[in-house]
């Protein structure tokens, strides 16, 4: 054998051999992946195990009084491992199983008892270890699943695996929802979850987990290796009864008015603490739900509310005083070829205070524009004294931006001065014009508005939250005091005498009609209002403000008329509820019978009768077929009651059936609250309004 022969015989071994190993190897592969697959496969679902973060139960959010606001229940996702030690055997499992199906449809009421077998009885053969059986199952219905065939034969032979998902729920459904908000995943969050979430949150627990087949995890031990620990606990500063009572009488007028939405805010007066916030929007006619925060995120211009910022400069500055007067030139003013207009015209000269109460557009824009327009910014630079252009730093989020133009802004015109006297021009929310009028109520003070008080772990506390003050004073006390007058003016003398005041503690606020800007056509084309009123009761030592804001109800739209009474019905059941706020009522001693009872105001015929009947002296003024009474020393007077068509007639003191006579009469659709005689009607008498609009008639 020569050298080249025994080299390429060397070659060919080799190459045999490589050629050989590599058949080896595919042949190994093969008998791997097909023949022993299911074995290693087992294998590796045995060793593919990790932990897994479990939730933490989020903290509770309690009301100030201690109601549950917003809590997590556990929920459970119920599987089924079909080769559990109990059940290993097959005689054990098939003997049982139809029962267990009888129970499980008879339960969840979803699939007939078959169809629970069959699943059952598949999941068996395809040795099934985590087979879903139901989700959101709650722990009362878990408990009684425990009890089942199979189930009961114990925690690790029956195969029943319960993992626990926590579900948040508000026990009070819609009271509070926006403000109390939520967190969710890919949302931006909302309200008290959003803001406090690191302290709910909690701290995640641990659980080892086993990848099985189709990349399902399950847990290898029916127990959590880490236990999670629970979030803290918020104490919100919202009174349950309060958020009640607020959301019932804003939805009735919203409802009333048709108005497309309100909101409602009652605030401490001392503390700045929110006892309840009530938003509501419509969805479709006469239905409201809660779809967006108007009362902190909504920067609208508030209207003749905010006259109260421009009166205070005026007097804060020595500019005016409450007895200076000023002409309302008939209710219209013309400047830079705009003519401004008083929402009822014929208004002549009148003091300051009374142009407040009469919310005198006219008196308001004249007074700033000829005392400011040489320099207007004395009169900016005072609203910027008073916080009016910053944000108030609230603990949720969301709130709007305030806008109070000056000099350096590119919109400011000539006439920019004068409309921002009565609200226009500018933009404020809802609640940062109440933390205005607060601050007239808590004497000066002007406190940034808290929505939590506390914040606790295990029933310890972790925070505390106080008032923030924003200005210790705002204006002077001789300022302060006036305004104080013109307020309770307002409700006693002015646009809100006929609904918000009360015979039983006096009322302080203002009331604000705006027009609403239409879009991209200003103000022209349709018209639509934002109707508010925004004050503090009692007047004589504050304990409570609030405002409230309608927007674009249909029909009647002043303030007086759709604000009021909301903010009447919300003030009166709050008074009712706090003993503090009144004394006893005492006994009423009668030191002669020389003045004559009032009676009910009707017929004058029937009146006439009644009087000459009981030898009563009367006087009868004017000639009219109804009549109201007037109270007399010397008797009881009458007044005809006069009937404008197409005009709201004054009922008040009226019997039901005189009262309903002259409604029907006047086109209104009335519908009738308690008995007695009518002590309060929802549309001013004078009033004039469309034929069928609807009128509340409130009887004691």
């Amino acid at each position: 054998m020569n050298i080249r022969t025994d080299i390429l015989m060397r070659v060919y071994i080799a190459f045999g051999l490589i050629v050989l190993f590599a058949f080896a190897v595919l042949f190994k592969l093969c008998h791997v992946q097909f023949i022993e697959g299911n074995k290693w496969r087992a294998m590796a679902d045995k060793s593919s195990t990790r932990f897994m973060n479990v939730e933490a139960a989020r903290g509770n959010i309690y009301s100030v009084d201690g109601s549950l606001l917003a809590t997590s229940v556990p929920e459970y996702e119920l599987r089924m491992d079909m080769l559990a030690g109990g059940i290993e055997k097959n005689e054990v499992f098939y003997e049982k199983v139809d029962s267990l199906s009888n129970k499980l449809s008879e339960f969840f009421k979803d699939k007939s008892a078959k169809q629970y077998s069959r699943m059952l009885r598949e999941a068996r053969q395809d040795s099934g270890r985590y087979v879903l059986l139901k989700r959101n199952v709650t722990h009362q219905q878990l408990k009684l699943i425990r009890t089942f065939p199979i189930f009961n034969l114990g925690t690790y032979k029956g195969g029943l695996i319960a993992e626990q998902q926590n579900k948040r729920i508000m026990p009070f459904n819609t009271l509070a929802a926006r403000t109390i908000g939520y967190k969710n995943k890919n949302v931006q969050p909302v309200g008290l979850e959003g803001a406090y979430g690191t302290y709910m949150d909690g701290e995640s627990g641990k659980r080892l987990m086993q990848q099985i087949a189709g990349r399902v995890w399950m847990p290898v031990n029916q127990d959590i290796e880490i236990a999670p620990k629970d979030g803290a606990d918020i104490i919100s500063t919202i009174n349950i009864n309060m958020q009640d009572v607020a959301q019932r009488a804003l939805k009735k007028q919203l409802i009333t008015s048709q108005a497309d939405y309100g909101c409602v805010i009652l605030m401490e007066v001392a503390t700045g603490e929110i006892r309840a916030i009530a938003n509501f929007t419509k969805v479709s006619p006469g239905e409201y739900q809660e779809k967006f925060n108007y009362a902190i995120a909504e920067s609208a211009e508030p209207g003749s509310t905010f006259k109260l910022a421009s009166y205070m400069a005026l007097l804060d500055q020595h500019k005016v005083d409450t007895s200076s007067l000023v002409n309302c030139e008939g209710g219209e003013y013309r400047i830079l070829n705009h003519t401004i207009k008083d929402s009822h015209l014929g208004n002549g000269v009148l003091t300051v205070k009374k142009a407040f109460e009469e919310s005198s557009n006219v008196a308001v824009a004249k007074l700033v524009y000829l005392n400011y327009k040489a320099d207007p910014k004395q009169f900016t630079d005072k609203l910027y004294d008073l916080h009016l252009n910053e944000k108030l730093g609230l603990q949720i989020p969301g709130e709007g931006t305030p806008l109070v133009k000056n000099q350096k802004n590119r919109s400011w015109s000539g006439l920019t001065l004068p409309q921002m006297a009565y609200g226009y021009e500018l933009k404020m929310t809802p609640l940062q014009m109440l933390t205005f009028y607060n601050s007239i109520a808590n004497n000066g003070k002007m406190i940034a508005p808290l929505f939590v008080r506390e914040i606790r772990r295990l029933g310890n506390t972790v925070e505390n939250f106080n008032a923030r003050v924003i200005d210790e004073k705002v204006c002077s006390n001789e300022t302060l005091g006036k305004l104080k007058k013109m307020l309770e003016g307002v409700v006693e003398e002015g646009t809100g005498k006929d609904v918000i005041k009360n015979p039983f503690y006096k009322v302080a606020g203002k009331t604000g009609t705006a027009q609403v800007a239409n879009g991209s056509l200003g103000y022209k084309g349709k018209k639509s209002y934002q109707a508010s009123f925004c004050g503090y009761f009692p007047a004589d030592n504050p304990k409570y403000s609030m405002i409230v804001v309608l927007n674009n109800p249909i029909g009647a739209y002043y303030a007086a008329l759709v604000a009021g009474p909301v903010f009447r019905e919300v003030a009166d059941k709050v008074y009712a509820s706090d003993v503090q706020m009144f004394d006893a009522l005492k006994d009423q001693k009668f030191a002669s019978n020389t003045k004559m009872p009032q009676a009910k105001a009707g017929e004058k015929k029937a009146t006439q009768n009644v009087y000459k009947a009981f030898g009563i002296k009367s006087s009868f003024i004017a000639n009219g077929e109804y009549v109201n009474a007037v109270d007399s020393n010397l008797g009881t007077a009458k007044l005809q009651v006069k009937i404008i068509e197409g005009a709201v007639p004054n009922v008040t003191g009226m019997g039901l059936k005189d009262a309903l006579y002259l409604m029907g009469n006047s086109g209104l659709r009335p519908s009738v609250k308690g008995s007695g005689k009518v002590v309060r009607q929802s549309l001013a008498a004078g009033l004039i309004v469309g034929k069928g609009y609807p009128i509340v008639l409130e009887l004691e």
